[in-house]
């Protein structure tokens, strides 16, 4: 278990205690209105922050960036996002997290406020290394440690120092690694913080537990064990008591690594990190399995399981269904153990898909290379001139004359013929090009296919923040029914072009259709500013269609469908896979929300996530219908809203 770094910019103003009604909580918040009040209210955020009251912090931030705004205090609006994005980390919604990093980056620009650039900078690379996606974590936390130097942070410039040693820890490079933590170390040492001391023991002893020198990780984590019982510090004792059942269970000496495993739930669950929730009852249900306990088996890994769907993390997922599929099979429950078996293969298949980036197809275009027959036929004719000097002297002058005027006809029919040819030869070659490059423009976006004919492959690409637009016909099978195979195709047809004009007008990227389903996105292959507000757009527009094509067919008697449609934001990786019939697609959990917006939406609505409405809600042309959490197949609940069209919008590139 790696250990995750972020750093908190703190905000000045006494730490008041949280009532506990969270009806006062609200009374309260609207009664701040001065400069000191504001700071309180802050202050009071990050006391229920600290006491895991996540709910009650998240309203009071929310109501402190709305006061900070009038008085244009972006210090203090950055603080309260940077409190916002740690509150999703801790929820594990790490889309939002990053989403929210950035927006108080964007305030601490303004104000100027360096450190506190520098230290998202680094939260923003943990969070890219809890995805999996480390060159992006390399790359944010190396602009940390520029500007930690540049402020002469020093704290701050060991947690970066120590991050980066994890990413090398990652990739393997267990020898840079090594130098970075004891870089990290040093420095911590040092300032003599312990806290911080502990954090990079539990590194080292992680590194040399993967070495296999397990006596020089025990030695480490015991350390850093001891630090954080003397601190009192959960967080600390949670992570050094996982990393200690690891390296126990790395050994197979299973039950030296129960109680550590035991002790770090027992913390976890006191203090609400769902993440350590899950791994250790996922855990101790595989040691349990090992120790020939079944039936208890059962019960922490299925708890394990569901901790792991709520808190959405597929590597945590795989390892509880892998866990599940071993005990069921132990007990006999064949059909229950060849369930999870397939669901630990589906989620091990979601894992890879990044892994695919770097396989696209190549293609090539040959162009026909004409011979330069004209150079030919002139060597041609000075090899027969030099006959025609001997004919001329053994032959009449008649017959010279007759020899050269014929090879001068032939000589030009020759050159007429060639140049007729490579004219018509370039006409079809321009011909098959230009039509090459219509129906390359008809399958990608325009600036994937210029790489694709330059370089002859695609590079897949990571993207933050892309919206992903999902319809889907309701009861298409019934009213597919009531008509012929031809009218069905057809009716198909009218509704698809229909969203192909409309996602022009918007300039969102047609993706695929899937049967009945069309899927679209907005900010590829090239970001810009209004993509979210254009794609909401579009999906009203679509909705507005097929509401008026359902009102013709009741006037015509004729069967008309309805339709749900669902919108998310988030990062995910587009590219091209396979070598034939291949297309420009896209991945990520972003594009699973998506389709889960849809299938959780109402007919004739538009059903965006919690995420997009983030980033619209200040829009004036729209208008949101909170509808609560609603249950979303292998998301488990999901806050949505409805949203409508409140007056006239222009599309905006």
């Amino acid at each position: 278990m790696l250990v995750l770094l972020l750093v908190l910019t703190k905000g000045p103003g006494e730490l008041l205690y949280a009532q506990s009604d969270s009806i006062q909580l609200n009374n309260k918040a609207n009664s701040f209105n001065s400069q000191a009040s504001v700071d309180s209210l802050f202050s009071l955020g990050e006391k229920c922050l600290h006491s895991q009251k996540y709910e009650q912090s998240l309203l009071l931030f929310q109501k402190s960036i709305k006061l900070y705004a009038l008085a244009d205090n972006y210090k203090k609006i950055g603080d309260c996002f940077n409190y916002i994005a740690v509150i999703n980390y801790f929820q594990g919604d790490y889309s939002k997290t990053i989403f929210f990093f950035k927006k108080s980056i964007e305030s601490y620009k303004k104000s100027r406020y360096k450190k506190g650039v520098a230290s998202l900078l680094n939260n923003i690379g943990s969070v890219y290394n809890t995805s999996g996606n480390y060159l992006k974590a390399l790359d944010y936390y190396r602009q940390a440690i520029v500007m930690f130097e540049e402020v002469g942070e020093k704290e701050n410039l060991a947690v970066a120092t120590q991050n980066i040693g994890l990413i090398y820890m990652q990739g393997k490079d267990y020898k840079n690694a090594m130098e970075y933590f004891r870089k990290s170390y040093a420095l911590h040492r040092k300032l003599n913080n312990r806290k911080s001391i502990c954090e990079t023991l539990i590194s080292i002893g992680d590194l040399y537990a993967k070495e296999g020198k397990y006596d020089s990780a025990f030695e480490n984590l015991t350390k850093a064990l001891q630090i954080a019982d003397e601190e009192k510090d959960k967080q600390l004792q949670i992570t050094a008591l996982a990393s200690l059942g690891d390296l126990f269970c790395s050994k197979s000496d299973y039950k030296r690594a129960l109680p550590y495993y035991t002790r770090c739930l027992t913390y976890s669950n006191e203090v609400g990190r769902l993440q350590y929730q899950s791994e250790s009852q996922i855990a101790i249900g595989g040691i349990m399995h090992m120790l020939g306990k079944n039936r208890s088996s059962l019960v922490k890994c299925q708890d394990g399981l569901r901790l792991a769907e709520k808190l959405g993390s597929m590597s945590q997922k795989k390892s509880g269904c892998d866990c599940l599929y071993q005990t069921h099979k132990s007990l006999g429950n064949n059909q229950q153990a060849l369930r999870y078996y397939e669901q630990a293969n589906a989620y091990e298949d979601s894992l890879n898909l990044a892994e695919t980036s770097n396989k696209i197809m190549g293609m090539e275009f040959q162009k026909q290379q004409l011979v330069d027959s004209i150079a030919y036929v002139k060597k041609e004719y000075v090899v027969q001139l030099k006959h025609k000097e001997d004919v001329r002297r053994r032959e009449k002058n008649r017959n010279i004359i007759v020899i050269s005027l014929c090879f001068v006809l032939l000589i030009a029919a020759g050159l007429w013929n060639r140049l007729t040819y490579t004219r018509k030869a370039k006409s079809a070659l321009q011909t098959e090009k230009d039509r090459s490059d219509t129906l390359l423009l008809n399958i990608l976006p325009e600036e994937i296919a210029e790489e694709l004919k330059e370089k002859g492959n695609v590079s897949a690409r990571d993207y933050d923040l892309v919206s992903i637009l999902f319809t889907d016909f309701k009861s298409f099978t019934q009213t597919a029914e009531k008509m012929t195979p031809q009218s069905l195709v057809e009716e198909i047809n009218i509704c698809f072009k229909a969203f192909d004009l409309i996602t022009e007008k918007y300039q969102i990227e047609k993706i695929k259709t899937i049967g009945d389903a069309y899927m679209a996105a907005g900010g590829i292959p090239k970001a810009y500013k209004n993509s979210t507000r254009n794609i909401v757009l579009a999906g009203l527009e679509m909705q507005e269609f097929i509401r008026d094509r359902a009102m013709e067919g009741h006037r015509t008697n004729r069967p008309a469908f309805e339709m749900r449609l669902g919108i998310h934001v988030g990062p995910i990786v587009a590219g091209i896979v396979g070598v034939r019939k291949f297309q420009y697609d896209v991945w990520g959990d972003t594009v699973n929300t998506a389709s889960r917006m849809e299938s959780s939406g109402m007919v004739g609505k538009v059903n965006i996530s919690e995420t997009l409405y983030q980033v619209i809600k200040d829009e004036d042309c729209f208008s949101f219908e909170y509808r609560g959490y609603v249950q979303a197949k292998g998301k488990g609940e999901v806050a949505m809203y409805f949203v409508e069209k409140c007056c006239v919008a222009q599309v905006v590139a």
